[in-house]
């Protein structure tokens, strides 16, 4: 007997989750909405959603993008008194629901409009899954003033810093 989710591929996995998250929707909700390609795979859910929607904070140029296509309206953060739910993927996760997130560089943004949500639902499908976190370098937020002050903190903790320019 076959496994069901051995028959489906990467993205069939990524849309099922999307689907799922649909559930926490509510009409005349502003969503804030993540980035990446689990978030790409909600957001092409959300063109049923476009006229129940009253608008979308969004973390990323990308997700701006897609969500002005399916003609939702993307408001900025500033000019929303609530954020009900703000979605958004990991870039690997754990069973215990340990994450990591930010690998795509748009960690700023995203850590903010999650903050501004009352409700924070994560997508992620077992192609995420690890037994331990950190099979990638992670991002760290430095301002440039501290960038070499933070860097010899990093090393001092046995770390291997690598300047990454802003996107």
């Amino acid at each position: 007997m076959t496994d069901s989710r051995m028959m489906s591929g990467p993205v069939d996995r990524k849309v099922r989750v999307a689907r799922a998250a649909l559930e926490f929707l509510r009409a005349g909700t502003i969503l804030g909405v993540g980035t990446g390609s689990t978030v790409n795979a909600f957001i092409d859910q959300l063109k049923d959603w476009g006229g129940r929607l009253a608008g979308a904070v969004s973390s990323s140029e990308a997700s701006t993008a897609r969500l002005v296509a399916l003609g939702i309206p993307v408001l900025d953060l500033n000019d929303v008194p609530d954020l009900d739910l703000y979605i958004d993927g990991a870039d690997e996760a754990t069973r215990q629901r340990q994450l990591i997130k930010g690998g795509g560089a748009a960690l700023t943004r995203e850590k903010i409009v999650a903050a501004a949500a009352r409700n924070f639902v994560c997508i992620v499908d077992d192609t995420k899954l690890v037994d331990t976190l950190g099979r990638f370098p992670l991002p760290v937020e430095v301002i440039p003033m501290a960038r070499n002050l933070v860097a010899r903190e990093l090393e001092r903790l046995g770390g291997r810093p690598a300047w990454r320019p802003s996107w």
